[in-house]
């Protein structure tokens, strides 16, 4: 899980000690918070990876507030140099592009089941069958971490203040049992027998 504060904490001491960029692997935080802590916020990005990283060809290339033109093109180079490609978020925003529509797939997929509308395994089904895609939001929330999702999630609520991002009541009792996901053998899935 992300703590804004421990990455602020870490720049302010490499921007001491380096003339480097400083790229940050973030899924919410803004670039330009983490930047502010810095003398020379313009070598300052966000590199976001996607799991899992040794699969997913995407990194979110995020410049800050005071980002330089600079290192958003050395990083774009880093990402194609690792074989990904990179695109470039044009606002420091959190949840970036990717997280912003999926943390509402996330919580649609959550009502749904609240609702009594169809279990985790079939709404998975469903999004593997008709959309396409290769997990469904379920087996993709438990794969990610239950409490990484409603990190991010609280963290798009609490910047943007839209009801789209609340966190659904089953994820918070989800999170507060420690049912994590797939790391503590169990989420919206139980993952004992399948991991065993």
């Amino acid at each position: 899980m992300e703590d804004a504060n421990v990455k602020r904490d870490i720049f302010f001491q490499l921007d001491e000690l380096t003339t480097a960029i400083l790229a940050t692997n973030t899924s919410s935080i803004p670039i330009t918070a983490i930047a502010a802590v810095t003398r020379h916020p313009h070598r300052v990005i966000g590199m976001h990876f996607f799991n899992p990283p040794h699969v997913m060809k995407l990194v979110e290339v995020v410049p800050g507030l005071d980002t330089s033109a600079g290192t958003v093109e050395e990083t774009c180079e880093l990402a194609r140099v690792l074989g990904r490609t990179p695109i470039v978020v044009r606002r420091d925003i959190p949840g970036f592009i990717v997280n912003r529509i999926l943390m509402a797939q996330f919580i649609e997929a959550a009502r749904l089941v609240e609702e009594g509308v169809a279990s985790p395994a079939e709404i998975d089904e469903a999004v593997r069958l008709g959309l396409g895609y290769p997990m469904g939001p379920f087996e993709l929330q438990d794969f990610v971490g239950l409490d990484v999702v409603l990190s991010v999630m609280d963290v798009l609520f609490n910047e943007y203040r839209d009801p789209r991002y609340a966190a659904p009541p089953s994820l918070r009792t989800l999170v507060r049992a420690r049912h994590l996901g797939r790391k503590s053998g169990s989420g919206w899935s139980s993952w004992k027998q399948q991991d065993a």
